[in-house]
């Protein structure tokens, strides 16, 4: 363990984002868990209004740097993928 002041410090605020970014990271888990669960449903106006809430989700947590900008705009391509051929068939 560092001994260093400027060391504990970081060791401290590494601690709170890593507590910060899982909970994000759970957060956003769990709204995309609730699009698939609207596709499965056929749940076509449902899954709409969810994806538009995983979206800004997704979109913020690239902002605030949780998630890399590629990964959440694959994420959000296939699940938009999955809503728009729920609505077409």
């Amino acid at each position: 363990m560092a001994t260093h002041k400027s060391a504990l410090k970081r060791h401290r605020q590494s601690l709170k984002r890593h507590a910060r970014n899982a909970a994000e990271k759970s957060r956003i888990r769990t709204l995309v868990k609730k699009v698939r669960e609207a596709i499965d449903r056929k749940d076509a106006g449902g899954a709409v209004d969810e994806l538009k809430i995983a979206a800004r989700a997704l979109d913020k947590a690239v902002s605030k740097g949780v998630l890399h900008r590629n990964s959440a705009s694959r994420r959000l391509s296939r699940l938009a993928a999955r809503v728009t051929s729920l609505g077409s068939a």
